[in-house]
This record gives structure tokens, C-alpha cells and sequence, in this order.
């Protein structure tokens, strides 16, 4: 319970801001659920909880008692695991849109589908073809053809048409979008079946499920730390 004002305390060596509390309650941490602990964290300033405020005001108020011993699942494992991973996700596509534009994310895009296991082959900048990268699997065919946008706004079904436009018999290609497709685009894809479209969301799993062999400019540039998260028994 914060029971002063604002402090400026120069004479201190790290947290010089502060303000006087009083503290109310001394528990352990196992005495709370995997999704309370998980939204505090381990917060050193001042913080808002929302998703489980009443478990905590119940702790305080001698309301809620957690058997350390008890059998039954923590049901709020599942949503955390689901929590950790949205976040990462939202973090790798801000990260990209923040630091790849253009052609940029073209390289990002080559880089990736070569810790696929395909050959690349990026088009010089500038060029009129509309073909931003083209990628094999080996040394035959067939070849793919990718065009990468790093736009904010969504995909137009003209966009893509451009696209197998510049496509040859026996050729497929590959969309990469950091947004999303329109309804008629996605139809589109949905009826040309030789062109693959990929959104933000699916480009961010892609890269999560390769980022081991991305080169060391990307790691650097989205840096992830491997962890291992509780998940439901069920899954």
C-alpha cells in the first residue's frame, strides 16, 4: 500500500525514484496460479493486474488458500503457454515491420527460404519484372517466383494477378505479405492454386520454426532465447 509521495533519493545507486509503501502481506509464489504469476511477472515498479486482480485481493484478504500439495491441473497453464506465445509473435512482427522495409525484407524473405532449403536468387533492385526473388529446391524445375511487400495496407487481388502475370508455364509462386490479403484476393489464392499467399501471422511461425539456421544479421535482429513453457496435459 503506497503510503508516500514521490522521492528523488540521489544518493542512491540504482532506483533513485521511489515512493514509501507499506507492505500488507508476505506469500510464496506457489501459492498462486501459473497465469497470476505470469501477469506480474516479475515487475519491479508499479503495475496494473487485471486478468486476475480477484485471486490476489482474495490473498490479501485471507479469502483464497492454494494447497502447495494438490493434485488437480493449474488451469490457467494452457492460457499462459498461449500468452507467451502470442507475445513472441506480436514482438517478431513489429520487429519486422519496424526494421524491413522494401527491399530489405526481400533479403529477410531469401534468407529465410534458404534456411528452408531452397537456392535464391535475389532480383537487382529496381527492376520492372515484379519478381523480387526467385528460389529452386535444386537444380531443376520447377522454379518459384516470389514477390515480397512490405505494406502496411492489405493485399488487392490486382497485386497478386501481376504476379502470375510474370509467370511462366510450369513455374509457382509465392506471395509474402507482412499484412493480410482482401476478401478477393484471398479468393484468388484460393482459385490459383500454383500461387501460394503468406501473411504476417505465417511468415512469423515460418520463422520461428526455422530461426535456428536464419543467418546470425537476423538473429541479431530479432533475437529469441529458446525456453520451455508449461502447456496443457491435454495437449
Amino acid at each position: 500500500m503506497i503510503e508516500g509521495e514521490y522521492i528523488y533519493d540521489s544518493t542512491q545507486e540504482e532506483y533513485v525514484q521511489t515512493r514509501k509503501v507499506k507492505w500488507l502481506k508476505h506469500m510464496p509464489r506457489m501459492a498462486f496460479s501459473q497465469g497470476a504469476l505470469y501477469e506480474i511477472g516479475s515487475a519491479m515498479t508499479f503495475f496494473s493486474v487485471k486478468n486476475y486482480a480477484e485471486e490476489f485481493l482474495g490473498a490479501l484478504n485471507n479469502e483464497f488458500k492454494k494447497s502447495l500439495s494438490s493434485d488437480v491441473e493449474d488451469e490457467s497453464v494452457g492460457a499462459t503457454a498461449d500468452d507467451i506465445i502470442e507475445n513472441t509473435k506480436d514482438f517478431i512482427l513489429k520487429e519486422l515491420s519496424r526494421q524491413l522495409k522494401g527491399y530489405d525484407l526481400e533479403e529477410l524473405v531469401a534468407d529465410l527460404l534458404g534456411a528452408m532449403g531452397y537456392r535464391t536468387i535475389v532480383s537487382p533492385h529496381g527492376g520492372d519484372s515484379g519478381i523480387d526473388i526467385t528460389a529452386y529446391k535444386d537444380e531443376l524445375p520447377p522454379r518459384i517466383l516470389v514477390q515480397v511487400k512490405s505494406q502496411d495496407s492489405d493485399i488487392k487481388e490486382a497485386t497478386i494477378q501481376s504476379l502470375k502475370g510474370a509467370m511462366r508455364e510450369g513455374d509457382y509462386g509465392l506471395f509474402v505479405t507482412l499484412s493480410n490479403y482482401t476478401k478477393n484476393a484471398q479468393k484468388y489464392l484460393e482459385t490459383t492454386p500454383i500461387i501460394r499467399g503468406i501473411n504476417g501471422t505465417e511468415l512469423v511461425e515460418l520463422i520461428l520454426k526455422y530461426y535456428d539456421n536464419l543467418s546470425v544479421k537476423y538473429k541479431k535482429m530479432i533475437p529469441l532465447k529458446m525456453v520451455y513453457i508449461p502447456i496443457s496435459k491435454s495437449e
